[in-house]
């Protein structure tokens, strides 16, 4: 494949996915505009027709799932949450079927959790099906599988699935559609603000007021647009942020939205995961010789750098790694409870072994399940 530098080269690139947010599939109350599917479809129909491999990751379901449940607006708790894109995914991937079956082209419903992408057996289980389905001419419809996940361990918006979906099938460019035409200073409709053309690296965005607030269907905002361009760029995917009136033209490779250039290195599919899409459940606070270590060295955290923890997090779930200034320096999977690791942290791994025994000599956070973070 060919690396693309600009928007020009979407034109002819072979491996595309294409994310798109409820707010630009749905109605104001909830429940589908087939009519906004149907112009999305098309676009990306005549794409997959020239033999290009497409993808769209969709969110809508739970929007889908509002007004069949008798529900006045989005829910909040997770259980209800999950009711609804139940209900919901049906209906959105029976329209995207029908839609993709007029212009003679085969769609297949792709429902991914966190942990298929960061789970190295899921990984590749994942990256199979869909390899196959792409090499069979079918247009996957990916989305989070609201239905299963929980809030321990989720994306929390497609467009962290949508980065980490390109990463899994090496896609060689990622449109984010939204309902705003690009990043911009401010918010869009402050005075004066002003839409940023070109993004090459993440100490950019510093300049920027970035908005965190979806619509009231959406769950995301323009943070976590710009964290999934970050995700992206960062495993070498650039990346192109418009609004969902304007897919054709973004196809085109015209010059519309923010384009997030590649960044100087790149990240696993589970390390961009831990660094930019995983919910830290807890701290630890690591002293200034383990920050190198880890940081500098690319060590495992042993339990004789950490002074002290926050929080109440089990084994496996993600956890922050601050320096003693409070400063998040990096996330990782534990490899205890908390509590375990209140008994273990300020010990040598010898003190360990003596104390607690040798299961206790084991990281708290191994270097394979560590990425820093970039501020």
């Amino acid at each position: 494949m060919t690396a693309i530098l600009n928007r020009s080269g979407i034109a002819e690139a072979r491996r595309i996915v294409v994310k798109i947010g409820s707010s630009s599939l749905t109605l104001p109350n909830g429940g589908l505009d087939h009519a906004r599917i149907d112009a999305l479809v098309k676009v990306v129909a005549r794409r997959a027709r020239k033999g290009h491999r497409m993808v769209i990751v969709s969110s809508g379901s739970i929007a889908a799932g509002i007004h069949p449940l008798g529900l006045e607006r989005r829910p909040k708790d997770l259980a209800t949450q999950q009711a609804a894109a139940s209900v919901g995914q049906g209906k959105l991937i029976a329209a995207y079927s029908e839609a993709f079956s007029s212009h003679g082209i085969t769609s297949a419903q792709v429902l991914l959790t966190a942990e298929d992408l960061i789970r190295p057996q899921h990984y590749s289980n994942a990256q199979r099906a869909l390899t196959k389905l792409l090499d069979l001419g079918v247009v996957p419809i990916v989305n989070e599988n609201d239905v299963v996940a929980t809030d321990e361990i989720r994306f929390g918006d497609n467009d962290r699935v949508a980065a980490l979906t390109a990463n899994l099938v090496s896609a060689e460019v990622l449109v984010l559609l939204s309902d705003v035409d690009g990043l911009y200073t401010a918010r869009p409709t402050d005075p004066g603000a002003r839409l940023v053309p070109l993004v090459t690296d993440v100490e950019q965005l510093s300049d920027y007021a970035i908005s965190g607030r979806g619509s009231g269907i959406a769950t995301g905002g323009m943070i976590t647009k710009v964290d999934a361009a970050m995700i992206a760029t960062h495993s070498g995917i650039p990346t192109l942020l418009t609004s969902a009136e304007k897919v054709e033209e973004a196809l085109r490779g015209a010059e519309v939205g923010t384009w997030f250039t590649v960044a100087d290195y790149r990240r696993s599919s589970r390390r961009l995961w831990l660094a930019w899409a995983a919910k830290a459940r807890g701290h630890v606070v690591l002293d200034d010789g383990a920050v190198r270590a880890v940081i500098a060295g690319k060590k495992s955290l042993l339990a004789a750098g950490i002074p002290r923890g926050e929080g109440h997090f089990a084994a496996g779930e993600p956890i922050d790694l601050a320096s003693t200034a409070g400063q998040v320096v990096a996330r990782g999977l534990a490899g205890y409870d908390s509590d375990v690791v209140a008994r273990m942290r300020g010990r040598s791994s010898a003190q360990l072994r003596v104390e607690l025994g040798e299961d206790f000599t084991r990281p708290v956070v191994h270097r394979d399940d560590l990425a820093p973070v970039t501020h």
